[in-house]
């Protein structure tokens, strides 16, 4: 296969965002379109994404919200070098600053300037058997734990400000856990459904640094119905709509 040959060159929001990726290992699907919906960034703040992989998921906030200013973690440093050329590509060169580092580093944490909003998409599992490909390996099962994310997307995070984590609905528990030991409360719970009258499969969790009051349930998302994705999915996923209920 040539080099070429192992990228695939996609579009995400209906064609608003250039994504070049990996065509096998680590790919952006609907959790990275999910989560940037669901982050409630304002023109001009700074945002924080950890674990960006190719930048799915802060083009896609950069597309709806203009004039952030992004720094993005990435651990492969070849994904991160992606990052920064998909970032260029879409004409964010100047508002994106893409580095290499790991979520377990808290002395980098705290060097990072100050930020309004922070958010990722952690590897989905602990431990366990996982896949053998490393970048899907990555993706899908931790060698951080979730205290470790949400401890390190806290780290620079505003009095107040944001921090935004998509699970699994089976890691709910564990994820409230981690953003309470990070110090970030008032929690947010938006579930998305496959179907309506299905279990919830993905829960968007988040919570503001410092807040407080009990837990919340927002109306979420039906994903799916029989003509394919529902209006409200089509909104978020395709013209770029922020999720309802989130912070």
């Amino acid at each position: 296969m040539t080099l070429a040959a192992a990228f695939t060159e996609d579009c995400l929001l209906g064609g608003r965002v250039r994504l070049r990726q990996p065509r096998a290992g680590l790919r952006a699907g609907l959790d990275a379109v999910l989560l940037a919906a669901g982050v409630p960034a304002r023109p001009g703040e700074r945002v924080l994404e950890a674990g960006c992989g190719s930048g799915a998921g802060f083009l896609c906030l950069a597309a709806r919200v203009p004039g952030l200013r992004i720094l993005a973690l990435e651990r492969d440093p070849d994904l991160a070098a992606l990052a920064r050329e998909n970032a260029a590509a879409n004409g964010l060169a100047k508002q994106v600053e893409v580095i290499a580092g790991d979520v377990r580093d808290l002395a980098l944490a705290a060097r990072l300037a100050s930020c309004d909003h922070a958010f990722a998409n952690p590897p989905y599992w602990p431990g366990g058997t996982a896949p053998p490909a490393p970048l899907r390996r990555a993706a899908t099962h931790e060698e951080a734990g979730l205290a470790d994310w949400a401890h390190f997307l806290a780290a620079p995070l505003a009095r107040r400000g944001s921090l935004s984590l998509i699970l699994p609905a089976a890691r709910l528990e564990a994820g409230m856990a981690a953003l309470a030991g990070a110090g970030c409360g008032g929690v947010r719970l938006l579930p998305f459904w496959p179907r309506a009258g299905q279990p919830a499969k993905r829960v968007l969790l988040q919570a503001r640094r410092g807040g407080r009051g009990p837990a919340r349930i927002e109306p979420g998302l039906v994903l799916h119905d029989a003509d394919g994705f529902t209006g409200a999915a089509q909104a978020v996923l395709r013209e770029g709509e922020r999720l309802p209920g989130a912070a």
